[in-house]
């Protein structure tokens, strides 16, 4: 089985929910199966949950469902402190009611442990009603990189949270197992996807540096080791797509690197393909979407052998995984731009849709 191919893996079956008052409604509207999708990420961030987020929603009408985000968007906020870009919302209970009557959903899933998905999650176990959740982020790590607080404590908060659940979903079978040592249980594969065709599409060529260019898309914060990779010793160009709290110390630190602030759509998709290796040094991504975005766009990675990239990778042949990323970076180097590709093409945004909704249509019958 490839690491892509994980339809024949079953972490946890998705067992019924207990319920004490059902759903208030007997049916979504116009046909539609219609998920109310709790999240505390939500536009104008840019990262990896709402990337999932906004391809679930364009990719399930083809599949005969709706989705809505229940985001900081709809209630009053601050912004995040370290993080500006990032709201915390302050929903009351009355109006997250209002928000799901007037949806009206078959199914409520809650994405992240923040503000909405607490106050989401108490809504739902209050009346009963059954959801799912999903572990898209290693907070109990990205804490224990800034305070000291025990891994013990932060996971145990965590699942709590996700206890209560008729499935919590993982993107991985490695991080599913994980997350079972850590107590976790009922737990479901959901498998994860990019928009093949857009990074497949990518225009070589954008970038006029010197050869090899090595390329890391990731938010530039402290728990995704950027440094890792800039503090290499590679040839030719460095070059960093994103921003984040970290970017000013960062680009102060290494003046030979180029950043380029966020990209998005086929600009992002070009830069990908002008690459000749993405380098991942991430050691605490649940997943890592940017992988699989380079290799549909023909871009060989190097990475830690980690949780994350052993899943993305595999045994495909299209990158290199060392704990020494330098030398991971450059024999990344000879691995053939059309196997990444081909390898790739199967991690769609549809069919991760369609994993998605397979879960959630379980848990709500």
């Amino acid at each position: 089985m490839s690491a892509l191919d994980t339809s024949d893996f079953a972490v946890a079956s998705v067992s019924p929910a207990q319920r004490d008052e059902p759903l208030p409604w007997s049916a979504p509207a116009e046909g539609f199966f219609k998920v109310v999708v709790a999240s505390d990420a939500w536009r104008p961030q840019v990262n990896g949950v709402v990337r999932t987020l906004e391809g679930l929603i364009a990719e399930a009408p083809g599949l005969g469902a709706d989705i809505e985000v229940l985001g900081p968007d709809r209630f009053p906020s601050i912004p995040m402190p370290g993080y500006p870009d990032i709201q915390l919302a302050f929903p009351s209970a009355r109006t997250i009611d209002s928000a799901i009557t007037a949806v009206r959903p078959s199914a409520i899933h809650i994405a992240t442990e923040g503000p909405v998905g607490f106050m989401v999650r108490r809504h739902c176990l209050r009346r009963g009603w059954p959801f799912t959740t999903c572990y898209h982020t290693r907070f109990p790590e990205y804490l224990a990189a800034r305070a000291p607080i025990p891994l013990a404590w932060s996971y145990g908060a965590i699942r709590r949270f996700h206890a209560p659940a008729v499935a919590t979903m993982a993107a991985t079978p490695a991080l599913a197992s994980e997350l079972a040592s850590h107590g976790f249980d009922r737990l479901a594969l959901w498998r994860r996807g990019v928009d093949v065709s857009l990074f497949a599409g990518g225009r070589p060529g954008v970038l006029d540096l010197p050869r090899p260019i090595f390329l890391c898309v990731a938010r530039l914060a402290v728990e995704k080791t950027i440094d890792a990779f800039l503090a290499l010793e590679l040839p030719g160009s460095k070059v960093v797509v994103g921003d984040g709290p970290a970017r000013n110390d960062l680009q102060a630190r290494f003046p030979q690197a180029h950043f380029l602030g966020l990209l998005s759509g086929q600009a992002l998709a070009d830069v990908y393909a002008s690459a000749d290796a993405f380098v991942f040094p991430s050691r605490t991504d649940t997943f890592g979407l940017v992988m699989l975005e380079a290799l549909a766009a023909g871009t060989p990675v190097a990475a830690f052998p980690v949780t994350g990239p052993r899943d993305v990778l595999g045994d495909s042949g299209c990158g290199v995984l060392s704990e020494n990323l330098a030398e991971a970076a450059m024999q990344a180097l000879n691995i053939p731009r059309e196997r990444c590709r081909a390898y790739a093409r199967g991690a769609t945004m549809a069919e991760s849709c369609r994993s998605f909704l397979e879960i959630v249509r379980r848990a709500a019958l």
